[in-house]
């Protein structure tokens, strides 16, 4: 019996191994998303402006996941999430320009800049137009949000926002982001909604939008909150396809249980528009 048991999981093994091994991956790092003569006359943005793109060498028609890095608009870098990886998906991280060097709605613009340099350039790497999502962490999630509600951002590209297959933020503000509030010469304890906040942008033909917090009991304060009075909104102005997960015992920093529900929504969405 032991024998027969040892047997079964060498094969097992073996099994999982050569299906791990089906799939190549390639990287392709600090891609400049400006155009070069906007790149010319900021050197902020030739240093900052770039991302990198996580692709399966041979795929095709494959999904994508843009994703934005947290740090409060103040600090951080592009990364990809470490559930991320292998899971027949393109990532394209991103970086964007951060205050106090640049102001709003500049690093929202960066973000509309990737999510369109995206649109233009992922049927290169195997991926396919009607299958692009925009995600990302706190800072991140904030940034996804707004390009993806708040139209004009990406309209100044020429892309259609409501061509995005899904919104996924993670744990990000809906209100007037705090560092924004900073710049207005607003406490952080003082909410407030205005055009650079998501909530201001609630509409019904949104995204199919996936919204993912940490427990309301251990995430920032009021964060849960401000996200499931989002969630409410938008079923108020009728969006059908909208869906709020609490990560119970998870605080902000609750990427990694997470990233499963994000791969679990891409792969679903993704199957609907193959159909």
């Amino acid at each position: 019996m032991l024998k027969n048991i040892l047997l079964f999981l060498c094969f097992v093994i073996g099994a999982t191994n050569l299906v791990a091994q089906e799939t190549e991956y390639a990287l392709e790092k600090d891609i400049p998303y400006y155009a070069d003569d906007i790149i010319k006359t900021d050197t902020y943005i030739s240093e900052r402006c770039k991302l990198d793109v996580y692709y399966p060498k041979d795929g095709t028609n494959v999904a994508t996941v843009v994703w934005f890095h947290g740090g409060g608009i103040t600090a951080g870098n592009k990364n990809i999430p470490e559930g991320l990886l292998k899971q027949n998906v393109i990532v394209v991280t991103v970086n964007y320009r951060l205050y106090p060097k640049v102001k709003q709605p500049e690093y929202i613009k960066d973000a509309a800049a990737a999510v369109a340099w995206t649109f233009n350039t992922i049927e290169k790497y195997g991926g396919r137009k009607d299958a692009i999502f925009v995600s990302g962490h706190s800072a991140g999630g904030y940034l996804a949000s707004m390009v993806s509600l708040d139209k004009s951002y990406l309209a100044a590209f020429n892309i259609d926002a409501n061509d995005i297959a899904g919104l996924i933020p993670f744990s990000g503000h809906t209100i007037t982001h705090f560092t924004v509030r900073k710049e207005q010469g607003i406490e952080g304890t003082q909410p407030t909604i205005d055009k650079y906040a998501p909530l201001f942008h609630v509409r019904k033909d949104a995204p199919a939008t996936l919204l993912i917090t940490g427990d309301r009991e251990r995430e920032l304060l009021g964060r849960y909150e401000e996200v499931a009075y989002f969630y409410r909104m938008m079923k108020v102005v009728g969006h059908e396809d909208i869906t709020l997960y609490e990560m119970d015992g998870y605080g902000h920093n609750m990427v990694y249980p997470a990233i499963p529900m994000l791969v679990k929504f891409v792969s679903d969405k993704t199957a609907k528009i193959i159909e």
